[in-house]
Parts: C-alpha cells; sequence; structure tokens
C-alpha cells in the first residue's frame, strides 16, 4: 500500500475533527458553538502549501435564498444574520481559470450534524463526529491532489477546483453552500461529490422533498372531549393511511413517516399537531409523481376518516371539522435528482480504481445541484459508508485504510484526467 496519506493528513484530519461544526439547523443543546470559519481556514492553508490559490472564502450571498427548492427551515433560520455569516464556504484552484473541458472539481461539505466528541485515533482508526461525513474524505482529498500535483500536467494542462461548503446537514441540501458555487459556474466536465459511498461512483443522487400536515383545531378539558378537534387520533389516523397508501405507489421513490406531535399531557385533548413526512426520488419526474399521490391520498384520508368517526361520541366534531382544520404544505419541494451517465468518464473512474455503482440507488446530497449541466459528467464517490461507518449516529468513524485507499483513486484519477481530456473532450458529444 502507497503511503499517500501521510502523518501530515492525519494532524489536520484530528485538527478539523477537534473543532465543531455542527450545521446550526441541526445543533443541539450540548453542541459547542460552530467554528466552521476557522477549519475552512486552515483546510485552504494545507491547501495552499501544495499550490491551491483560495478564489473564494465567504459567505454566501442573502439572495441564494430566494430561489426556489430553498427549504422554509433554511428561510427561517436565515432570518438572524448570524446565520449565512458564519457559515462561509471555500473555493480552491489549482492552475488558472480554463474552460470546462479541461477541468475537474470536487466538492466536500465540512459541516456536520450534532453530537459534536472530541476525536481519537488508535493507528488504524479515526473516530468522531465528521469521521466519514465529511471531513474524513476531505483531508483523503487533499492527500491525493497532493499526489497528483507532482504530475507534470495537472495545473499546467488542466484546472482542479475544490470546493468546501457548508450548508450540506441539517435539511438545507446545498441551498447556500454548493449551489451557489455551481450557479457561478464553479464547476468542470468531470465533477466529483466526496461523500461516503464505499468507493462505488455514484453518477446518481436522490433529491428529498417534506410534506408538513398541519391540524389547527380547539383544545378541549379530558372531562369533554368532544368538545374539542382530537388532533392525536386524526393525525395518528392519517400516519397510517399515508403509510398504506404511499408504500411502493411511485416506484424509484420511498417513503419516511417521520414525526408527529401533537401534545404532551394527559388530561387534555389537544386539537394542533403536525406530521412530517420525507419523500425522496431517484428522478425528478418521480418526485412529481409522488407529491400528487401525496396530496391525493391526504384528501383521500381525511375523507375516509370523516366517515369512520362521524357518528362516535368522542370525535363527531373532529370528524365534522377534519378537512377544514387540516393543511398540507411542503417545506422543501421542487429539488432536482442527479441521474448522470457518460461511458467516458466511467471508464475513467474505473481505470482509476472507483468500484461500480451497481444498483445502488444513491442517496441525498449535495450533487443534485449539478444535475444538468452542460457538457459535464457528475459522480458521487469518497470512502467509508454511511451506514456501516455510523454517520450521524454515535461512534461515527472511518478507517485509515480507506482513507488511503480514496487518496490513491484521486491521483489516479487527476492524473488519468489531465492525460485525456484534449482527446474526449472532443468526443463529448453536444
Amino acid at each position: 500500500m502507497s503511503d499517500l496519506f501521510t502523518g501530515r493528513h492525519r494532524k489536520l484530519l484530528l485538527d478539523l475533527l477537534r473543532l465543531p461544526s455542527v450545521n446550526p439547523l441541526e445543533a443541539g443543546p450540548d453542541d459547542p458553538p460552530s467554528r466552521l470559519p476557522e477549519i475552512l481556514q486552515r483546510y485552504a492553508t494545507a491547501a495552499a502549501d501544495m499550490g491551491f490559490r483560495t478564489v473564494r472564502l465567504a459567505s454566501p450571498p442573502a439572495a441564494c435564498l430566494h430561489g426556489p427548492g430553498v427549504p422554509s427551515t433554511v428561510r427561517a433560520a436565515a432570518r438572524d444574520p448570524r446565520f449565512l455569516a458564519d457559515q462561509p464556504s471555500l473555493l480552491l484552484r489549482l492552475g488558472p481559470e480554463r474552460p470546462r473541458a479541461h477541468t475537474v472539481m470536487f466538492n466536500v461539505h465540512l459541516d456536520t450534524v450534532a453530537g459534536h466528541t472530541l476525536p481519537a485515533f488508535n493507528g488504524v482508526r479515526f473516530t468522531g463526529r465528521g469521521a466519514v461525513d465529511a471531513k474524513g474524505p476531505a483531508v483523503a482529498l487533499l492527500a491525493g491532489l497532493r499526489a497528483a500535483a507532482s504530475h507534470p500536467a495537472v495545473g499546467r494542462d488542466v484546472t482542479v477546483l475544490l470546493q468546501a461548503v457548508a450548508g450540506e446537514e441539517g435539511g438545507a441540501l446545498g441551498t447556500y453552500g454548493t449551489r451557489p458555487l455551481l450557479e457561478a459556474g464553479h464547476h468542470g466536465r468531470l465533477n466529483v461529490f466526496c461523500e461516503p459511498t464505499g468507493l462505488r461512483a455514484l453518477p446518481r443522487a436522490t433529491a428529498a422533498m417534506t410534506a408538513r400536515i398541519t391540524v389547527a383545531g380547539e383544545d378541549a378539558v379530558d372531562d369533554h372531549p368532544d368538545a374539542g378537534h382530537n388532533a392525536t387520533v386524526l393525525m395518528g389516523f392519517l400516519a397510517q393511511h399515508l403509510a398504506a397508501r404511499l408504500d411502493g405507489a411511485v416506484p424509484g421513490t420511498r417513503v419516511c413517516v417521520a414525526g408527529l406531535h401533537t401534545g404532551r399531557t394527559h388530561n387534555r385533548v389537544h386539537g394542533t399537531g403536525t406530521l412530517l413526512l420525507n419523500l425522496s426520488y431517484r428522478r425528478t419526474a418521480d418526485g412529481d409523481r409522488l407529491k400528487t399521490e401525496v396530496t391525493r391520498h391526504v384528501a383521500d384520508g381525511l375523507h375516509r376518516f370523516t366517515e369512520l368517526f362521524a357518528h362516535t361520541r368522542e370525535f363527531a366534531r373532529t370528524a365534522r371539522d377534519a378537512a377544514r382544520i387540516t393543511r398540507l404544505g411542503w417545506d422543501k419541494e421542487g429539488l432536482p435528482a442527479l441521474d448522470d451517465s457518460d461511458p467516458w468518464a466511467e471508464e475513467l473512474l474505473a481505470r482509476a480504481g472507483a468500484r461500480p455503482a451497481a444498483g445502488d440507488p444513491g442517496f441525498t446530497c449535495d450533487a443534485i445541484w449539478a444535475a444538468g449541466l452542460d457538457d459535464a459528467f457528475t459522480t458521487v464517490l469518497g470512502p467509508g459508508c454511511l451506514a456501516a461507518n455510523r454517520a450521524h449516529a454515535p461512534g461515527e468513524f472511518v478507517d485509515l485504510a480507506d482513507l488511503e485507499e480514496f487518496a490513491g483513486v484521486v491521483r489516479r484519477l487527476v492524473t488519468f484526467f489531465a492525460e485525456a481530456v484534449p482527446a474526449a473532450s472532443a468526443q463529448r458529444p453536444p
């Protein structure tokens, strides 16, 4: 095994893991304040030692929140001016600005989910929040690029862009991190989003939308439960109805019946509540169909609830008013899904050591914003696995051997790209 992930990379990764960078949309009461700007500065300093120049290190423009697809949770959080100010993104470049055909771009996020812990390294394994998602891949990327930069054509004939962004976690979905950079044209002929895929090159990324079903009725005392609107019974019925009707309703989509909340006390009827559904899809058209199905089945569920409970003693009022007091809204919707294909780029990735995607359906990440880029191919690729490496869970880890292997894939991919691009770019169909 080569030794690309050297002692300096091990030290850098431990430094980045030690500094908290919990996305504010995720942060719990026990999480320390994010120090993302300091993390990005250290990352830029490490890259500068390899010849990378900082093109941009700044907070996203407020205008990025006005585009379609921005989750309502992001818009609400951004009412605090510190929200965007504390979450800058970094754009690095090796070589001069060149046409897309001669540019390869890497993207990695350095914000994390909640649950910051002090890191550890036992000689073979790093543990800590962000170890695999995605500070470990970010440092392994630098290790691979350092080795690739020794190839004479890298920087001289082709340019490497590196995006290190905020705003991937917490349901932000890259709307204020990756998306503004791509919309500004900072991408290449080949774009690699570094996420844990077990070194499989996934040319796809699912998108997700979040439905919020709200009941706005009246409370009642427990001695007269018939006097109020029982949101608990109504929402519970809708949750089961939607689970039964939406499971498999649209092939290629997934349905997560998520949080349901009405109240915590035992001696009252809770008249208000919310039910959240998270809905992912592999193709944008499938997402549109799933949204239509959700709308249809919410209406159908309300109708069935009214039929079932109209003649009961305790729930007749809720049944009568169910349609009036229930509203279906969307916290986020209209996001694109990535489903790319390019034999030339996929052959290049395979030669570099990336494993085939096979039937892996992919997952939701910032790569969705690369969907539909002209004359470009986009893949998701990185070390470790989201589930096996306990991303988003206690005990998150990544193994040194996996980081080393990923660094090797990056080195070969960039050098092969530098050697192949001049001829291949002319073969790309319009």
